[in-house]
């Protein structure tokens, strides 16, 4: 049986479509959170790959700002570090300015330095090794389900496995580790939006907290031998033991971040994706064996996060379009992962794909998501004990999207696993 999802979504699509259809182009604000929280991004999307694929917004709530839509466009805006830059001083990188110094937000050579203090987390034998305790892990959260009852996956699943993940790779302490995704949702909450926090200034006395909570942390994994978390491997490599704070927290956020976002709504997204193509639902029962292509094939087709930015050096003319210095490019991933001059198919959900990798939901070049083969390991173990237990996952109402044009996610995805 399916949910109610089939009857209200058709009518969204059209609804979209037909106002993508008739809005000018030099309307078009395809940053506005409002579109991904009801899921009618996708109609504006194609026509700015169709009509405009590097479209220029004058007016938006986060300021102007150029949209770059085509998988080929972003992979040239990626790889040209001399004129499109990343830095936290201009900007960072999401449409919405942050000046918080990661080395995600940074420049050469900084960034490789940075980057390399926390790689090793990420090594195929630190994977391996982690991979005991992620399938331990699962299999309870998994045996604890209420099956035959509603309940939400976001919360259940999704939330509490990535809180779990996160605090074992900060070696965060184990009780508090929901404050980790609280902590998540509120670098990109907008208050009094959703309900999360009222002002900004709620936000930041929230952000304060876990500030001092991290250099609490910090200032202990300083003073003790080297060991294998996150926190100890920054605060023992020559490229990040002196950071200045701003430096620390930001690395801190893009942990936080990356590893919780990408792959909790992924999580969701997978169980979402399943349910709206239930043919790739029983092809996937039929075969375990698809889940190595399954999981990327989610990845792309979830996007986590819909965009990346970066800031112009200098005046660059780009496919015809002239981009000034200090001009904020939005690389928009959503759209890329949906480009049908270079994906066959694209808004089709194919656990068979013949090329599932080839998708930007991960970034590219040296920005490139550095825990991308950890996220497809948490997703491949769970859907491995998944499919062990249930028959089937049901969706059962409407998900509540987030309001963010950044994070592309859930609040909630009610469902029902069949007895």
């Amino acid at each position: 049986m399916r949910g109610p999802i089939d009857v209200t979504r058709p009518t969204i699509l059209h609804a979209a479509r037909e106002r993508a259809s008739r809005l000018p182009l030099a309307d078009f604000d395809p940053g506005d959170p409002e579109l991904f929280r009801s899921d009618a991004h996708w109609p504006y999307f194609d026509r700015l790959r169709e009509e405009d694929p590097v479209h220029y917004c004058k007016d938006s709530r986060f300021g102007p700002y150029w949209s770059v839509t085509r998988y080929n466009d972003i992979l040239d805006i990626e790889t040209n570090h001399v004129v499109f830059s990343s830095a936290a001083s201009l900007g960072g990188t999401s449409i919405r300015d942050a000046g918080l110094e990661s080395f995600l937000a940074m420049d050469q050579p900084r960034h490789n330095a940075q980057r390399k203090s926390v790689a090793q987390m990420f090594t195929p034998n630190h994977l391996d090794q982690l991979a005991i305790d992620i399938r331990k892990r699962s299999a309870e959260c998994l045996d604890q389900l209420p099956v035959g009852e509603v309940f939400d996956w976001v919360s259940k699943v999704s939330t509490e496995l990535t809180a779990q993940m996160v605090a074992v790779l900060f070696d965060f302490p184990w009780n508090d580790r929901r404050k980790l995704t609280r902590w998540s949702d509120i670098v990109t909450t907008f208050p009094g939006i959703g309900g999360l926090v009222a002002t900004e200034d709620d936000r930041e006395a929230e952000l304060r907290e876990c500030a001092a909570y991290f250099a609490r942390l910090w200032n202990k994994r300083i003073n003790l031998p080297p060991r294998n978390d996150l926190l100890s491997m920054m605060a023992h490599s020559d490229a990040t033991r002196d950071m200045h704070p701003n430096n620390f927290f930001g690395n801190v956020i893009l942990l936080l971040v990356g590893a919780i976002d990408t792959t909790r709504n992924t999580m969701s997204g997978s169980v979402f994706a399943l349910h709206q193509h239930p043919d790739q639902y029983r092809k996937l029962r039929e075969n375990p064996m698809l889940i190595d292509s399954f999981v990327p094939e989610v990845i792309r087709w979830q996007t986590p996060l819909a965009h990346m930015r970066r800031t112009a050096l200098e005046d660059v003319e780009f496919r015809g379009r002239k981009i000034k210095k200090g001009d904020k490019v939005v690389m928009w991933y959503v759209s890329a992962n949906r480009d049908e001059a270079v994906i066959e198919r694209p808004y089709d959900f194919l656990v068979d794909r013949p090329r599932p990798r080839q998708h930007l939901s991960f970034g590219f070049g040296i920005h490139r998501c550095l825990g991308l083969r950890l996220a497809e390991l948490q997703l491949t173990i769970l859907w491995e004990e998944i499919l062990k237990r249930f028959e089937n996952i049901e969706v059962v109402g409407e998900p509540k999207r987030v309001y963010s044009s950044f994070v592309k996610g859930y609040e909630t995805l009610p469902v029902r696993i069949v007895a």
